[in-house]
């Protein structure tokens, strides 16, 4: 599929036409959604974009987990609906030594897991490579995990009922695109307990026989259903939770190599403050965080705000941005829970202005990175190289424009 960004004019013209524009305003961002192609609270992907609409989002970021599969029909989506594409993707790691030290990076339970972006891959991305390879190895090993959980569901259901049981091929058909995770799983079994059971009652009790224990979630919440059978049944002390194998995982080297080597920048999602105000480890201190992501040659990272202290959020950000990284914003979207695609912080508290403008500015960056490398006219951002964020900035800004437009 040809890339609509060599549609576009060339980069002076671009520059040319920006600069006579008079249009001061903050479009609204969201630089990581995730998909149906990993897991996602969209039913379908043309969902997102009709979101995108009706909340005059102009720009958003697939993020899906360890796939570039929904590419294609974000990028024909992004053209019927004017929103501009970011093509993201994220990966799973694990750093050893932090591991054996428990320190947690930007997974709030497990030491040293550790989850990274790669921003403005090339499109289309080149995955015939031995390092999609090792991507493809870690999906497997998952699935092998995801089939081992559902055998052990359903020797368990078979005490409950014996007409109750689930299939592997029919939920990575029927709910997932390709990778199926323990959500595809939650979503699964609630929907054959509906079937199965009709009145709330029914399904309530059929829950407390499942968990063996009483069940909390509120029965006509579908999202809270899920994620109690989740929390309950798949993870650790559940009776079909399944220890991950450690060749689940990616090495940190392997990630970033995997990220530039299909074009694109290495981001570290910042977890930042829980409910409770608590911190991991590795983000307590910003400044040890700063040094960290340097060592690492990353100088990209983003947040999910509605997970986030207000006024901590703002904090941060300003620090990053004090220190020249690229900063961007998103919403996850990867629960059962569907809220609004327009970003806000912990408690649905509206960003300011200057936030705002910071995340349009990063996600600018990398629209012009996405242009430079289509249009085979330049590497675009590079983590630690010192390139001038100004203008990639003022160049992605024409390029976001001129393709709303």
């Amino acid at each position: 599929m040809e890339n609509f960004l060599r549609e576009l004019p060339d980069r002076q013209t671009l520059l040319q036409w920006i600069r006579e524009e008079v249009n001061n305003d903050i479009p609204e961002v969201n630089a990581h959604i995730h998909t149906p192609y990993s897991f996602s609270s969209f039913d379908d992907m043309r969902q997102a974009f009709l979101m995108a609409q009706k909340e005059q989002i102009k720009l958003l970021g697939i993020n899906d987990f360890n796939t570039t599969g929904g590419y294609d029909e974000f990028h024909a989506l992004s053209r019927e609906f004017k929103v501009f594409p970011l093509f993201n993707i994220e990966l799973i790691g694990l750093m050893e030594e932090e591991q054996s030290k428990g320190i947690r990076i930007n997974d709030p339970i497990n030491p040293g897991r550790i989850y990274l972006s790669g921003k403005g891959l090339d499109f289309p991305v080149n995955t015939e490579n031995e390092l999609f390879d090792k991507v493809d190895e870690v999906i497997e090993k998952g699935h092998d995990q995801v089939r081992t959980m559902i055998n052990k569901l359903n020797q368990h259901l078979l005490v409950l009922d014996r007409g109750m049981q689930l299939d592997f091929r029919e939920i990575q058909s029927n709910y997932a695109r390709y990778m199926v995770r323990e959500r595809h799983i939650a979503m699964a079994l609630r929907l054959l307990i509906f079937d199965r059971f009709k009145t709330p009652g029914q399904r309530k009790a059929f829950l407390h026989r499942l968990y063996q224990q009483d069940a909390m979630a509120d029965i006509t919440s579908n999202a809270a259903i899920e994620n109690e059978i989740r929390n309950r049944l798949l993870k650790a002390g559940g009776i079909a939770f399944v220890e991950e194998d450690p060749g689940t995982f990616l090495s940190l080297d392997e990630m970033v190599r995997i990220i530039t080597g299909a074009g694109g920048i290495p981001c570290y999602p910042v977890l930042l403050d829980d409910k409770k105000g608590d911190y991991t480890e590795f983000e307590s201190d910003p400044d040890a965080l700063h040094r960290k992501l340097t060592d690492m040659n990353i100088s990209c990272v983003e947040l999910i705000p509605g997970r986030n202290d207000y006024w901590i959020l703002k904090r941060y950000i300003s620090f990053f941005s004090s220190k020249g990284f690229v900063i961007l914003l998103g919403t996850e979207h990867n629960t059962p829970s569907a809220g609004p695609l327009k970003i806000t912080a912990r408690g649905g508290v509206p960003l300011d202005d200057e936030i705002r403008e910071t995340a349009w500015k990063g996600a600018c960056v990398v629209a012009a990175h996405q242009y430079l490398r289509a249009r085979g006219v330049g590497e675009g951002f590079v983590s630690g190289s010192g390139t001038e964020k100004g203008s990639l900035e003022e160049l992605g800004k024409a390029v976001i424009r001129k393709f709303i437009r």
